[in-house]
């Protein structure tokens, strides 16, 4: 009798951002395949559950990912309940499509449970709203690099909408940077990058589309990080948020 996969999306660094539904699920897993920046607490959830790491990071990865999809059609073909435990949202440059694509032709049911994408999560936790009234009415998420490591070509979109996040950024900011400039945006536009995003080893840098790439060096900013550019970065300086730690809210 067949099992079932979920494709859940573990949010983006916080392990209280997952969703009611994903924290459900990972309840009753019997097999949960993690990737690395899904937050490790997220595993208590699923006390009896078998772990399986599949976690990818520049130039290596645990696992191929035609294993994975093999992995989960493997094991929902057995009957399992499979958490496949994904960073961010599975849609959002999570390769969720393939794993739902391969689940689909092999028989075997599937549910998406949508997660927070750092493409929002990430600008909002350095204070900066993707969109602002009179400020920036669009927005667009695009990657800075591919699953193999490739460049993109950002010119067909560096002028598509108000704001621009980029993900996976660090690894080429300086190309990026520069990419986006010879596009047409202005040199002087703010941009931020910001790293672990939600953790308590978030960072991030303010400058321009022109320095910043020397600023977040200097600031030894790397993977895994996400770059924002518009006007609507100018607003972080005001939109600080307190130290969760400080604060007397429910946690």
């Amino acid at each position: 009798m067949s099992g079932v996969v979920y494709l859940v999306g573990a949010g983006p660094g916080d392990p209280k951002l997952i969703t009611v539904r994903g924290a459900e699920v990972l309840g009753l897993a019997d097999v949960v395949v993690y990737d690395r920046l899904a937050s490790p607490a997220l595993l208590d959830l699923a006390p009896g559950a078998e772990r399986i790491y599949a976690g990818k990071e520049p130039g290596r990865a645990a696992m191929r990912q035609e294993q994975i999809d093999a992995l989960l059609v493997e094991r929902g073909l057995a009957g399992d309940l499979v958490v496949r435990l994904k960073g961010g949202d599975p849609f959002v440059f999570g390769r969720g499509g393939e794993e739902a694509l391969a689940c689909a032709r092999a028989g075997v049911p599937f549910e998406v449970v949508s997660g927070v994408s750092s493409a929002i999560a990430a600008p909002a936790a350095a204070g900066i709203p993707v969109t602002h009234r009179g400020v920036a009415q669009s927005f667009a998420v695009v990657t800075a690099s591919t699953a193999h490591g490739d460049g993109v070509d950002l010119a067909s979109v560096a002028r598509s909408a108000d704001t621009l996040v980029l993900l996976m950024a660090a690894g080429r900011l300086e190309g990026t940077c520069r990419s986006l400039i010879d596009a047409g945006r202005p040199e002087d536009e703010p941009a931020a990058i910001v790293q672990w995003a939600t953790t308590p080893d978030q960072r991030h840098v303010v400058g321009t589309l022109a320095d910043l790439p020397a600023l977040a060096l200097a600031a030894s900013i790397g993977p895994p990080a996400t770059l924002v550019v518009g006007n609507v970065v100018a607003l972080a300086g005001e939109l600080v948020q307190p130290d969760p730690a400080t604060t007397s809210a429910v946690r």
